[in-house]
């Protein structure tokens, strides 16, 4: 626990803010008020942390569509802190949490699950209301006696649970305070039923079917009897009860009626999600066909699957074939566009996707997926110094993503630019809590700056990054 309060102090004297917001950090052995910019320090802690034990979903265009999710629904909420970091989970599980300090979490396992984006979003908008109402700063003013050790088992076991290990993770909990019977992680009642409520609130605010609430209930109702003795991973910590779910049902009967209609594209990412959950690339494209051949409301979805996963398994001219209709009904679709130029990429026509990605870009200056894709495009190409200027440049606005990093990193090493691959390996490591590496990689960059600013702007981030090593435990 002691680390932990270094980091956020490290944390809060380094960030740019810290010269404007209260810096102090939270005394939770004392009862005092954690306030929402310690609640953001903690988080990123908890997240260095989470990364170097969860699979992280490094799609873009998957990215894109649940951040893009997300903040339509803070977009209506009573959220005070807004800055956000969303991460995807590779995971089987139905789940999603909300940290505090604005980490929103989701399983892909509760995007295949859930039948609409109202579902999904009914999940989102309960977690981003325990945010909103401020649960666990409640949680620790009604607990004046937590001692260091529970807080400490609670945060570990945070991580373990939002990473999948359930067993792991309340195990950690419990054993930071055996004698409780309901732990911070698992709200209480009280706060479960405010967070149905509020949540309700802001699905309906934002336009979408309040009944989506009731209708993943009953999805995790059905899923639970699959799963036996153990049920899904978010009903560890959100119990379903009969009761909870009438409860859903009749406050969701008391909006207005109205005809809501699906996002298509939600189902074209379940359908991503799906694909991804398939290792033998031969049965994926038996799986899709047979979907697509049983028509339906999800058709288009499965003939979208059925392209890649025929991509995936190299049957490029079939995968052509199925795409072009697509393409000619709705030319902007984002998902679309960018399901042919992955077939272009795939099959080498690099030259072919560059231009259709270049062009798709300059209509979605800044998009992320795009930007992914075209730099993809130009490594796979060979053109590593243009790769190099679009993701260091997108570096600039996406600072908090691991992966564009790792890829930049890869670029830099290819164009020689020796100085800016450790420099871009050193943030990689730093975003997965690998102190230590990040270090190696900045003490590798200091010699190779050529001058002063970028001299000083190395030894700075050494001093920060041996900081947070420090308080981690790993110097």
């Amino acid at each position: 626990m002691r680390r932990l309060l270094i980091l956020l102090s490290c944390l809060a004297l380094l960030s740019p803010l810290a010269q404007s917001q209260d810096s102090g950090l939270p005394s939770f052995g004392e009862g005092n008020s954690v306030s929402l910019q310690q609640e953001y320090y903690l988080g990123r802690a908890w997240l260095m942390s989470f990364r170097r034990q969860a699979p992280i979903v490094d799609d873009p265009l998957m990215q894109d569509y649940i951040e893009t999710l997300v903040y339509r629904l803070v977009e209506t909420s009573q959220l005070r802190e807004r800055r956000l970091i969303v991460v995807l989970v590779d995971n089987q599980t139905i789940n999603a949490f909300a940290v505090p300090g604005g980490i929103v979490g989701v399983h892909t396992g509760l995007i295949e699950k859930a039948e609409s984006e109202a579902q999904l979003a009914s999940v989102l908008t309960h977690e981003l209301a325990h945010l909103s109402q401020r649960h666990f700063a409640r949680g620790i003013e009604n607990r004046k006696k937590s001692s260091a050790a529970m807080m400490a088992g609670l945060l570990t076991g945070l991580v373990a649970i939002a990473a999948g290990s359930p067993d792991a993770g309340m195990g950690a909990i419990m054993g930071g305070q055996a004698a409780a019977q309901d732990s911070q992680l698992s709200y209480s009642r009280a706060h479960e039923q405010e967070a149905d409520r509020v949540g309700m609130q802001n699905l309906a605010a934002s336009g979408m079917d309040p009944g989506g609430a009731a209708g993943m209930f009953t999805v995790m109702q059905r899923e639970s009897r699959n799963y036996g003795a153990r049920p899904p991973e978010f009903l560890l910590t959100h119990p379903l009860t009969e009761k909870r779910i009438a409860d859903a049902s009749n406050r969701a009967a008391q909006y207005p009626k109205r005809i809501y209609t699906d996002n298509a594209e939600f189902q074209l990412m379940r359908a991503r999600v799906e694909l991804s959950f398939i290792d033998d690339p031969e049965k994926a494209v038996q799986h899709f066909e047979d979907k697509r051949k049983k028509g339906g409301r999800y058709a288009v979805a499965a003939q979208y699957g059925w392209v890649l996963a025929l991509t995936q398994n190299g049957q490029f001219d079939e995968a052509k074939k199925l795409i072009k209709p697509m393409r000619s009904y709705a030319p902007h679709n984002l998902v679309y566009a960018l399901a042919e130029a992955n077939i272009e990429i795939e099959s080498g026509s690099y030259d072919k996707a560059i231009t259709r990605l270049q062009y798709a870009l300059d209509f979605s200056p800044g998009s992320h997926p795009i930007t992914m894709y075209l730099a993809e495009a130009y490594y796979r190409a060979g053109y590593f110094g243009d790769a190099e200027k679009l993701l260091k440049a997108h570096s600039r606005v996406k600072r908090m993503d691991a992966h564009l990093w790792y890829m930049l990193a890869e670029v830099q090493g290819k164009t020689g630019n020796i100085l800016g691959l450790h420099q871009s390996r050193a943030e990689y490591f730093y975003l997965n809590g690998a102190m230590n590496q990040a270090l190696q990689q900045l003490e590798l960059a200091l010699p190779k700056a050529k001058d002063n600013v970028t001299y000083e702007r190395i030894q700075n981030r050494m001093v920060y990054f041996k900081n947070v090593a420090r308080a981690l435990g790993q110097l």
